[in-house]
């Protein structure tokens, strides 16, 4: 078996430097990072501490990838829950884990990232936040070197496991339980999220199944999960719309804010369920989803798929409710 050692020694560097590049330290040149990687993949080099954890027998660790949300404390309740629920369950089955946030391996190459991984002993990575358009995460996956459970992403083959809700479902029922609350809800302003967002696909089928069926007339709009932006497009489209359905609850806020503002009316419902729907000052609809449980059936997938199991798309259940002040105080 080789050693780091052989690894310099092919690599022309020093055993630092291997050590280096194995955990992802800054100081390092692209083109000597290339001649490591090189000499890794052409001696087939198992870190130490894997090949002793496949000595002993135990299983290697699990990583939590986070894309936490940039500009708003709002949408960190939803990230906390997610790390909240996962660590709670790891506790559980005595799983060795760590976190690790997007930003820390973006300037990484997928080659990179896996020796990096891989030096901690990560058998299993849990990925939040996934995008359509992310080529990175997908190559990842792709590459079978992990064990894979990606969340609120339709991805999933031999090694990797999809846990979510039925979003396109979730977004029909809520829409539809409001507009049918309501009377004269025709014209409909569908706030949608952020276009490279694989729920906010989701969702806008559920919107459209819906308009289909109940012959309504619908403008589809991008809001971005952002509370500012949900705001400026309900001032804007207020005059023609008579029900607007959000993709976020901080949406929703924003729409409703900006309703009460112009001292008007029109029904509003939003999703996800987050707490400050309570603070919002009207009740409004919503899909409440249970992120500490989708979260902790997440590691229960990593640890089913790491005893060898195959993957699977993993569909859990939601509820619609109206959040109210005293549902949300401790």
């Amino acid at each position: 078996m080789a050693s780091i050692k052989d690894v310099a020694r092919r690599a022309g560097v020093a055993i630092s430097t291997v050590s280096k590049v194995l955990n992802g330290y800054a100081g390092v040149s692209d083109r000597t990072r290339e001649r490591v990687n090189e000499a890794i993949e052409e001696l087939n080099f198992t870190p130490n501490a894997i090949a002793a954890a496949l000595s002993s027998g135990k299983s290697g660790r699990v990583a939590f990838l986070l894309n936490l949300e940039e500009g708003t404390a709002a949408v960190d309740e939803i990230d906390l829950q997610y790390l909240a629920g996962a660590i709670h369950r790891a506790r559980e089955l005595n799983m060795d884990v760590i976190t690790l946030f997007f930003s820390m391996l973006k300037d990484k190459g997928t080659a990179e990232v896996v020796n990096y991984l891989k030096a901690q002993s990560i058998e299993g990575i849990i990925v939040y936040g996934m995008e359509r358009e992310d080529p990175f995460w997908k190559a990842l996956i792709e590459s079978g070197e992990f064990k894979t459970v990606v969340v609120d992403a339709p991805f999933f083959d031999r090694n990797t496991s999809s846990v979510w809700i039925d979003q396109r479902k979730a977004q029909y029922d809520v829409a539809r339980k409001t507009i049918l609350e309501n009377e004269n809800c025709r014209r409909v302003l569908y706030i949608a999220g952020r276009k490279d967002s694989y729920v906010t696909w989701e969702r806008i089928r559920g919107i459209r199944d819906l308009a289909g069926e109940l012959d309504l007339e619908l403008n589809v709009v991008y809001g971005d999960f952002s509370e500012r932006k949900a705001r400026e497009l309900t001032f804007l489209h207020e005059k023609e719309t008579d029900v607007f359905v959000c993709a976020s609850d901080l949406m929703a806020i924003g729409a409703m804010r900006a309703l009460m503002e112009m001292d008007v009316f029109h029904p509003v419902c939003g999703f996800d369920g987050i707490a400050l729907m309570g603070y919002a000052g009207k009740q409004m609809n919503t899909v409440r989803q249970d992120f500490f449980r989708i979260s902790a059936a997440a590691v229960e997938e990593a640890e089913r798929l790491m005893g060898g199991a195959e993957g699977r798309n993993l569909v859990l259940d939601y509820e619609l409710v109206r959040m109210k002040y005293q549902d949300i105080i401790r």
